[in-house]
């Protein structure tokens, strides 16, 4: 999968949003493409993925078919993207899967005699989610225990709108205490799409009514 893949994948379901085809709110990836190429580079079948409500290029690039992706996301699931088969889980919550892939990696140090390459974790989250507890408690851990587990921070210097200078002060430049520890990665980025949406003149998007009643069907 290329950048080119990856931009057309998320333009089309801006389209859908356009058009109001989709039920809810979308959290749109963009402007990391080449970050993540890398990334997935090191990513093999068996690892772990663990993404939050910006899920969709982890999702592809952790081989989850586009079409089921696309498909997910129109029935109003795209915060809540999982695959069993491609061992890829996502949360909404703010640094909602830190512990839960800690635990993961945990299991994995601890089955010293499974067969095979042993899978390694991959945490995704952003520099508003490294604020919250969650994370140090796992990444702590993490580090202190030597797991099979890489944090990635994908810093493009917002939490929702408000931006490093507004939630960090005077320390907003000021170099994060964990990023010193080896299961803590880093890259910054600027993104394509506003924190939700598409970035479209407001009032423009109607949402379709028969989606929005599809998904109350299946709730």
């Amino acid at each position: 999968m290329t950048s080119s893949d990856l931009i057309a994948f998320e333009s089309r379901i801006v389209s859908h949003f356009a058009a109001g085809q989709l039920p809810c709110l979308i959290h749109l990836s963009g402007g990391n493409e080449e970050q993540l190429l890398d990334i997935f580079s090191r990513v093999r079948p068996q690892d772990w993925v663990f993404s939050t409500h910006r899920n969709h290029y982890h999702a592809l690039l952790k081989g989850i078919p586009a079409d089921h992706l696309e498909a997910e996301i129109l029935a109003g699931r795209s915060m809540f993207i999982y695959s069993r088969e491609h061992n890829f889980l996502t949360s909404s919550i703010l640094a909602g899967t830190c512990c839960i892939a800690a635990g993961v990696a945990w299991d994995i140090a601890a089955s010293a005699l499974t067969l095979g390459p042993r899978p390694h974790v991959w945490c995704f989250l952003g520099d508003g989610a490294e604020e919250e507890g969650h994370y140090y408690e796992a990444a702590l851990f993490a580090e202190s225990n030597d797991l099979p587990i890489t944090f990635i921070i994908e810093d493009n210097a917002r939490q929702v709108d408000t931006p490093k200078s507004e939630r960090r002060g005077i320390f907003h430049s000021t170099r994060c205490p964990l990023d010193h520890f080896t299961c803590v990665e880093r890259y910054h980025y600027e993104p394509t799409y506003p924190h939700g949406g598409a970035g479209l003149p407001a009032g423009s998007v109607t949402f379709d009514p028969a989606a929005i009643a599809r998904l109350g069907e299946q709730n």
